[in-house]
């Protein structure tokens, strides 16, 4: 019987074995899938079938850098454990991913695993890795930066992975200072590298989560916005017994309204910040609610993009990454930040063996 790709296609993603070992087995068994799945199965090869829906998000992130360091890449491979990322097998098999995705023409992970690596593909010695060891893991992502001077930095083991990019003199004291970033880049984990990074839309929705978050907290507000929202909560809205405390409050000298909501059910704060959010149109006419607005989202900014950050390493405590890096070199400019960190954005597998154990007992009972 012929062997047609859309059978070989169909085994691998059945058994999650490689191409070759499919076709193989459809070979070896005239076509029939069903033999093909236990043929794989009594060959070893289909393992990872069975642990391809377990949650993989621990794992190693591992960088590589051309020998004329001019070409930096870095990869994410995840396990199940800690215990098989800190496996010398799996980093070597990391380190040399890194190796290769320095080859790599793009970041798409199609193409990266359908790459030659150890006589195969590197999908089917990802696949042979996890019959082997014994968990699942999954080749999550690859990137790569160029620069006329770069340097990488390996936090916690292999957890983090940061490569920061500049144009410029590679000279040893912009080598260093580049070292300096991409702590900081492990350390404070910037969105972007500076506000020109931001496009339009990205912006306009910084400010409507910015402008909305304010309404929603309205004890944060400028006070005469606040206390117009209190005149109407205690206008028939909030309960007689949260009425009477803010009355009380406001005849207390000295009380500090910050400390308000302390007394407050949990009621009457919804509901202020309902009223808040009904009068939306009026607020964000208010000259000093635009102020506050604008001033929570240059501060967010300033969070989020690497060179308007506080240096973390300056002296005054006040010196951005932009001027510290100006104080280096004038002429040396950031052109790629990379920052990988394993896990991230996954969800994490929350095993309790206590209520393992206690249904597996329960099982055990009802038979």
């Amino acid at each position: 019987m012929a062997i047609t790709a859309s059978m070989v296609k169909e085994l691998r993603e059945m058994t999650g074995a490689g191409m070759m070992d499919c076709k193989n087995a459809l070979v070896e068994t005239d076509g029939d899938l069903d033999q093909a799945v236990e043929y794989l199965k009594e060959k070893g090869l289909a393992k990872a079938a069975k642990k391809a829906g377990r949650i993989a998000a621990e794992g190693l992130v591992r960088i590589a850098i051309s020998e004329d360091e001019k070409t930096a890449a870095v990869v994410e491979v995840n396990s199940e454990t800690d215990f098989v990322a800190k496996n010398e097998e799996f980093i070597t098999f990391v380190d040399d991913l890194a190796k290769l995705a320095l080859t790599a023409e793009s970041n798409d992970m199609d193409a990266f695993k359908a790459m030659a690596y150890d006589g195969a593909t590197v999908g089917d010695a990802l696949t042979a890795k996890i019959a082997k060891i014994g968990e699942n893991m999954s080749l999550r992502r690859i990137d790569k930066a160029t620069g006329d001077v770069l340097t990488s930095y390996i936090h916690g083991g292999g957890r983090i992975g940061v490569i920061v990019a500049a144009a410029g003199e590679a000279s040893d004291a912009n080598k260093a200072a580049l070292k300096n970033i991409a702590m900081q880049v492990a350390a404070m984990s910037p969105q972007y590298v500076s506000r020109d990074d931001i496009s339009a839309d990205e912006l306009e929705n910084i400010h409507k989560v910015t402008l909305e978050s304010a309404l929603n907290d309205p004890f944060t507000l400028p006070k005469p916005i606040l206390n117009a929202l209190l005149d109407k909560a205690i206008d028939g809205v909030w309960s007689a017994e949260d009425t009477a405390i803010l009355e009380e409050k406001r005849a207390e000298k000295g009380f500090n309204f910050n400390y308000l909501p302390n007394f407050l059910s949990d009621d009457a704060k919804a509901k202020l910040a309902e009223l808040a959010v009904a009068d939306k149109a009026n607020i964000v006419e208010n000259k000093v609610f635009t102020g506050l607005v604008e001033g929570r989202m240059k501060k967010q900014l300033k969070e989020i993009c690497l060179l308007d950050q506080t240096y973390v390493r300056a002296e005054d405590g006040k010196q951005s990454v932009a001027q510290y890096l100006n104080s280096v070199d004038p002429g040396l400019s950031l052109t790629k930040v990379i920052r990988f960190e394993v896990g991230e954005g996954l969800e994490k597998k929350n095993e309790d063996f206590a209520a393992e154990v206690a249904a597996q007992t329960a099982a055990a009972q009802a038979k």
